[in-house]
């Protein structure tokens, strides 16, 4: 049901792109907006991953730099029955995680120094589950190119500003001029989010099964979400667009299960999780080296300072982010 709903929405957004086009400039400027978008997603294919990881400065890390992190995904990799991705690390208090890549071939996972730092080895397996289920899913590749999708028709709805007033070529004149300066960017948005949430509750599901325990992910997740609420990412922030691709929102003020979130709500997540490990009983087989301290990285990168404490409330002693902050 999720499959046929993300190729429903991705249809209906590659339509939605096409309408602005005819909105601005009929049936030629269609053809354009159609030739324009393809354009894009190539460009995406091949390079959004090296995009995203150098906007982050993630660096990569091996057995040698990241013992026991890159171990986890290996095992993870095994479980799932997936080819070893590249394993990468980025400095960041706040914790995350996020996957790239065009396919399982080509995938690669990234953590943040926060991420290590807060989360036990069965915490920072279920994440890294998560993120390899994203990974056989395919979802990097499908919300790259609703991203892409999305900016597009944005971008669109910039030239209809200049151009769409000119009624020899808007079919509508400026009722149409307003459609694709407004309506369709806001809806390009809305489905983009609509997406990126289907998603998110399909990954949880299969990461659960590949590490064994939900209830290793479902309180990772909680942790992260109150992590994330305090500590800031900068990176993040400056780049609002790939927000996405996170295990939980890194930008500030994102709690609600809403149109306007790019994730569901963690505590339906967690829910969720919850009730799966009651149906499935048991711990699970993936053991993740029997500690039950944070995962350590052989400084990969620079020393990141951790995470406040996850037990210590909702926000801690900083009051919550409103939604458009």
């Amino acid at each position: 049901m999720n499959l046929v709903r993300t190729a429903m929405l991705l249809a209906f957004m590659t339509a939605l792109f096409m309408a602005v086009g005819y909105l601005i400039g009929g049936q030629s400027g269609m053809m354009i907006a159609l030739v324009f978008a393809a354009g894009m997603n190539f460009f995406s294919y091949w390079n959004s991953d090296k995009m995203v990881l150098s906007t982050y400065s993630a660096q990569e890390v091996d057995e040698r730099s990241a013992p026991e992190y890159y171990r986890i995904i290996r095992d993870l990799s095994h479980n799932a029955g997936l080819p070893m991705p590249k394993v990468y690390l980025y400095d960041n208090p706040q914790p995350n995680a996020f996957a790239t890549g065009r396919n399982p071939e080509n995938a690669a996972v990234a953590a943040s120094t926060g991420l290590l730092n807060a989360l036990t080895p069965q915490e920072v397996a279920g994440v890294m589950a998560h993120e390899l289920a994203h990974v056989q899913h395919r979802d990097t590749l499908t919300m790259t190119i609703t991203a892409t999708l999305a900016g597009a028709i944005s971008m669109l709805g910039n030239f209809a500003f200049f151009f769409g007033r000119r009624d020899n070529n808007n079919p509508l004149g400026g009722i149409g001029a307003l459609v694709a300066m407004i309506v369709a960017p806001l809806a390009a948005m809305l489905v983009q989010m609509a997406i990126s949430r289907t998603r998110e509750y399909s990954a949880d599901r299969r990461g659960a099964e590949i590490c064994g325990n939900p209830l290793w992910l479902a309180s990772a997740l909680g942790k992260i979400a109150r992590g994330a609420q305090i500590i800031h990412n900068e990176d993040a922030e400056r780049h609002p667009a790939t927000a996405h691709m996170f295990i939980i929102n890194p930008l500030s003020g994102e709690r609600m299960d809403n149109l306007f979130s790019t994730h569901p709500n963690t505590e339906n997540r967690i829910a969720a999780l919850q009730d799966m490990a009651r149906g499935m009983g048991g711990d699970g087989s993936f053991s993740a080296s029997g500690s039950t301290g944070p995962v350590r990285a052989a400084n990969p990168v620079r020393k990141s300072r951790s995470v406040p404490d996850a037990g210590s409330g909702r926000g801690g002693s900083q009051p919550p982010k409103g939604p458009w902050s």
